[in-house]
């Protein structure tokens, strides 16, 4: 999972530090906006390393692509997971890191992360960006980018709630508002906003050669998911408010959306029908994956896989429980798993998530088939990272029959990597067995992602992570890294800026089809591309 500000825990101490930490960003803002190249410096303090390792060869990496969904803009390009299945991978080459150079854009004085970035088929690029006046949908120039077009969505009511109680916590553990949205195969942004409608949004160039946006669709949601939500008329309701986090189509074309509270509906795009069902006591804070066999969903207690049953009503084809710990981990949203499904292997066979095991999270692979026995459907449950400090809150990378995963223990918002600290990390390549008889592990890596999507280019055989070290002297650096899939090392790494501005604050690495590597940041977007 990695929504616009997720994830924190409630408290006077955590809403006070990040107060002041909005603040030390608010006063950082002149140096926030890198132009390209410009490296930020750490006042008083020598200039980090803007550059380490060596250029990599691009190797492409064999395995089987995710199919191609009928609904979605090309694979690479149409999600925050870049696919149907979620397997965080695209299809061309990222930077190599030959002569890299930087660029950034600030969205907002104060916030703008631009987390999930898509590309239109001209290779624009569109986000969404979480600021405090509201969530922005943008058209992006994918070299400069400059902003094309523009869109304001509804404040979220967890906006009102951190203003109006002075505990910003509440910003950072909502995944509502568009943060999860899709671009379909016609170029239109579909989001669930967070009046729980479902818009599907196009963009156009007026004859002036300006860009603007356009409502198409828009579905009303609020006569099956409660509505009672903060707003500035609206302070202290009495009822159930009960966002929508994720949306994505099925092979049929339905519109699937999931709320927090662990409603699960569809709605019809031809007719508008609109059905839900309800899995009580369970919450749903990740998007979810697609295929031709089903709808995978996980809730903080159990994987599932929907279908939709003939007049559109969510229908469970089979459910199963994973451990989900006694609490909640720091670096997680929940108590439950933080990944989104992948769908993966060389013949579609597998499912895979994290558990939230107390010593040590598991990497659970089931088998997806709908014949499969519920004792049989468990293929491996494999432990990663350190006794007592292992979670992630972001969705494996799958490709072939490997999975990659990272550690985000330690993580919880801007606020806990200030003044040079950092995570334990750790990343983890997984393997099932060609067999199916179980899961290796292929290697370890020390790399410190405390909170990015990391993704996979299989043109030339890089994972690329977002890094903090820890810094002696107080240096809150950070880095685009790039690892070699096949064995788990550093091939190089680029400073894309300084301070909690260029935290990425569990926003993705993206890999554009031009080749750039972007990063959504605090205070908006960072772009890396080879020049050399």
């Amino acid at each position: 999972m990695s929504p616009l500000f997720p994830s924190s825990r409630s408290g006077p101490a955590r809403a006070l530090a990040l107060t002041l930490a909005l603040c030390a960003t608010a006063l950082m803002v002149a140096g926030s906006p890198a132009a390209a190249g410009e490296i930020p410096r750490a006042p008083g303090h020598r200039l980090v390393s803007d550059y380490t390792g060596a250029p990599a060869t691009a190797s492409p990496v064999p395995g089987q692509a995710p199919p191609q969904h009928p609904f979605l803009a090309p694979n690479g390009r149409s999600g925050m997971h870049a696919d149907a299945a979620g397997s965080g991978t695209h299809p061309y080459s990222g930077p190599l890191g030959r002569d890299p150079r930087v660029s950034s854009e600030q969205i907002a004085p104060l916030g703008g992360e631009c987390a999930t970035a898509t590309f239109d088929s001209a290779g624009r690029l569109i986000t969404v960006c979480g600021t405090f006046t509201g969530f922005l949908l943008k058209l992006l120039d994918p070299r400069t980018l400059d902003t094309l077009a523009e869109y304001t969505l509804p404040q979220r009511s967890s906006t009102v709630e951190a203003i109006t109680r002075l505990d910003f916590s509440k910003i950072f553990k909502d995944t509502s508002g568009g943060a999860y949205f899709y671009l379909d195969d016609q170029d239109r942004v579909v989001l669930a906003d967070s009046r729980q409608h479902i818009q599907r949004i196009a963009h156009e160039q007026a004859p002036d050669g300006s860009w603007r946006f356009v409502v198409d669709d828009d579905w009303d949601l609020t006569g099956q998911v409660p509505h009672d939500c903060v707003s500035w008329t609206n302070l202290y309701p009495g009822g159930t408010c009960d966002p929508v986090t994720s949306v994505m189509p099925d092979w049929q074309g339905r519109i699937w959306w999931v709320t927090r509270l662990g409603r699960i509906g569809t709605v019809d795009p031809h007719t508008s029908a609109i059905r839900s069902a309800q899995l009580p006591g369970e919450e749903i804070q990740n998007s979810f994956s697609v295929a031709e066999d089903g709808v995978s969903i996980v809730t903080d207690h159990a994987l599932y896989s929907f279908a939709a049953s003939y007049d559109g009503t969510p229908k469970v084809q089979w459910r199963q429980t994973y451990d989900r710990g006694t609490g909640t981990k720091p670096g997680s949203v929940n108590q439950g798993s933080g990944t989104t499904p992948d769908l993966f292997g060389d013949g579609d066979d597998y499912v895979a998530i994290t558990d939230n095991a107390d010593d040590r999270m598991n990497v659970l692979v089931y088998r997806r088939g709908l014949g499969v026995p519920d004792g049989q459907r468990l293929v491996c449950k494999v432990p990663v990272f350190g006794s007592g400090a292992s979670t992630t809150d972001n969705s494996m990378i799958s490709w072939g029959n490997s999975l990659v995963v990272e550690n985000n223990y330690g993580y919880e918002n801007l606020t806990s990597l200030l003044l040079g600290r950092s995570v334990v990390g750790g990343a983890a390549r997984i393997d099932v067995r060609p067999d199916g008889s179980g899961c290796d592990t292929v290697w370890e890596s020390a790399v410190r992602s405390p909170s990015t999507v990391p993704k996979l280019s299989t043109a030339n055989g890089l994972l690329y992570f977002y890094e903090k070290q820890p810094n002696s002297l107080g240096i809150d650096a950070w880095y685009l890294t790039a690892v070699d899939f096949r064995t788990g090392q550093r091939r190089w790494t680029k400073l894309t800026g300084t301070g909690p501005s260029y935290d990425n604050n569990w926003a993705p690495v993206t890999i554009g089809p031009d080749g750039t590597a972007y990063v959504g940041v605090f205070n908006g977007i960072v772009a890396v591309r080879d020049t050399g």
